[in-house]
C-alpha cells in the first residue's frame, strides 16, 4: 500500500512552558543572523548580479554560513560522509523535513529546485527568493518552459538540488522518485557532460523522542513544529551521505536515470528504514 504523507497521521501533542522557552533562545539569535545576513546578501546580490550576472560566485557564501549557525545554536549534529562533488550536474536527496533546507546547504553551496506554493510562505519563502532557489508549478502545461529553466541554470555550473519524492516524510522511509523533472538531464547540450550526485539524509531523533522527531509531513503544522525542534532540551543529529556521482549519459532515460537514484539513495538508509512502498 503506498504511503500518503497527505493522509498519514502527524500527531501534535500540546508544547510546554520549557520547550517555548528555549525555542525563544534559541530563535532570536539566529533570527538576528538570519535577517541580519538576508540584509547583506540583498545589499552584495545588485552588484554581483551586474558583474556576474546568473553565476553568484559570492552571496552563496552567505546562505551557507546562515545554515552552519543554525547547528552552532540548535546544538544538533551534522555528519558528513562522501565527498560533495565539483563536476558539472545536480543533486537528488531524500526529503524529510524544512530541517533538510540547512543540512544539505551547510555542508554545499547549492540551489534549490521547491514546489510554488514555498514562494509564498513567510519567512521562508523570503529566504528561498534570496538565494536563487527555482520555484516549479507541477503543472504539465509548464513542464518545458520549467525543463529550460532548469537547463539555463545547469549550464552555467549552479548545483541544483532537486526532492524527486515531490513531499517531505516522516524521516523513516524514502518514498518512490518522480521521473518529470529528471527530463531537464537529458538536454542534448547537457546529457553527455552532466553528472548526478544522490544524496542520503538520514535523522537520528533527541534520546527519549521519538524517531519521527524531525519528519514533518501531512498536515503538521509549520510552526508547531518549529517551536518543538528548536525547543527540543536535546538535540540529536543528522546524517548527510555523499555517494559517487553517476553520469547522466549511462542511463536510457529519465525513468530508468531517477529508479537508480532512488535505489542508491534508499541504500544507505537504515535497514528498517528501506521500505519499499
Amino acid at each position: 500500500m503506498t504511503w500518503d504523507p497527505d493522509k498519514a497521521e502527524a500527531p501534535q501533542p500540546p508544547l510546554d512552558r520549557g520547550t517555548k522557552l528555549r525555542f525563544w533562545l534559541r530563535a532570536i539569535p539566529f533570527g538576528i543572523i538570519c535577517f541580519g545576513s538576508l540584509g547583506l546578501l540583498l545589499i552584495l546580490r545588485q552588484p554581483e548580479r551586474w558583474i556576474y550576472g546568473l553565476h553568484r560566485p559570492y552571496t552563496p557564501y552567505i546562505t551557507q554560513f546562515v545554515c552552519r549557525m543554525f547547528f552552532r545554536i540548535t546544538g544538533m549534529r551534522l555528519i558528513v560522509r562522501g565527498t560533495p562533488m565539483e563536476e558539472h550536474g545536480a543533486i537528488v536527496a531524500n526529503h524529510a523535513s524544512w530541517t533538510d533546507i540547512f543540512t544539505l546547504h551547510a555542508a554545499k553551496r547549492v540551489y534549490y529546485v521547491s514546489k510554488a506554493e514555498v514562494r509564498g510562505w513567510f519567512g521562508i519563502g523570503w529566504l528561498a527568493r534570496a538565494t536563487g532557489t527555482i520555484f516549479i508549478n507541477r503543472v504539465r502545461g509548464e513542464a518545458k518552459q520549467q525543463q529550460e529553466i532548469l537547463r539555463d541554470r545547469l549550464s552555467i555550473g549552479h548545483k541544483l538540488l532537486f526532492f524527486p519524492e515531490g513531499t517531505s516524510t516522516d524521516a523513516m522511509r524514502v518514498l518512490p522518485f518522480k521521473t518529470t523533472l529528471f527530463s531537464a538531464f537529458y538536454d542534448p547540450d547537457l546529457r553527455s557532460t552532466l553528472k548526478i550526485q544522490p544524496v542520503t539524509m538520514i535523522y537520528h531523533a533527541p534520546e527519549g523522542q521519538e524517531p519521527t522527531f524531525y519528519g514533518w509531513w501531512g498536515e503538521m503544522d509549520f510552526g508547531w513544529h518549529l517551536v518543538r525542534v528548536l525547543g527540543a532540551p536535546r538535540q540529536g543529529r543528522v546524517e548527510l551521505v555523499y555517494h559517487p556521482p553517476i553520469r547522466v549519459a549511462d542511463y536510457a532515460d529519465r525513468k530508468v536515470l531517477a529508479r537508480e537514484c532512488e535505489r542508491i539513495v534508499r541504500s544507505a538508509m537504515p535497514p528498517e528504514r528501506r521500505i519499499m512502498e
